[in-house]
């Protein structure tokens, strides 16, 4: 190999395998459902996934970098709908289903205790998805305020009561009719609660 393709072999380092990716994340949501959050070690998931330990660090920092892309697994932009009492309905949706992920539900308590020690932490996690789905809301809201279909609102203080709401009726009050509490969730949101 000539000294141009080695150093340029070097700086492109070794390509990630797809296949290892795909086993530890789906090792690591089985181990969430099987173990909880405190139990499912990075030894546990990479004997589990057949892989070796640091092949799992090579990929991602920490546990909590592996649990958060294992149950928030990052689908690209949904296309939103044209309606906006629509798209509501569709996030409230989306926030039920998957705040009733049993890897999801396993995973909050753990990645929340370590996302409050973890000032950067929480800062990484949240860009990375998060804050896509936050300035969509608040394109679509300043979309609905210009339409005269919405009044304008915090759209931050939307996604905390679409989220928020989503997450104490399937992990507190333990709902599982997702339509019913989706329509119910939705109708609060959109109408709010005076006459």
């Amino acid at each position: 190999m000539d000294p141009m393709t080695q150093s340029r072999h070097r700086r492109q380092g070794s390509r990630r395998d797809p296949a290892i990716d795909a086993d530890v994340l789906a090792a690591t949501r089985r181990l969430l459902v099987e173990r909880g959050y405190a139990a499912t070690t990075i030894d546990l998931i990479a004997n589990t996934a057949r892989v070796s330990r640091p092949a799992v660090y090579r990929r991602w920092k920490s546990k909590a970098h592996l649990v958060h892309e294992a149950v928030f697994p990052d689908l690209g932009p949904e296309a939103p709908h044209d309606d906006f009492a629509a798209e509501i309905t569709r996030l409230c949706r989306g926030a039920i289903r998957m705040y009733g992920d049993p890897a999801v539900r396993e995973a909050i308590p753990g990645l929340l205790t370590d996302l409050r020690a973890n000032r950067p932490l929480r800062r990484v996690l949240s860009d990375r998805l998060e804050a896509a789905a936050r300035g969509q809301l608040a394109g679509r809201v300043d979309d609905a305020v210009a339409a005269g279909t919405a009044r304008a609102v915090d759209p931050d203080a939307l996604m905390d009561v679409i989220a928020g709401g989503a997450w104490y009726a399937v992990c507190v009050r333990r709902v599982t009719d997702v339509d019913s509490a989706t329509e119910t969730l939705a109708d609060l949101v959109l109408h709010g609660v005076l006459a």
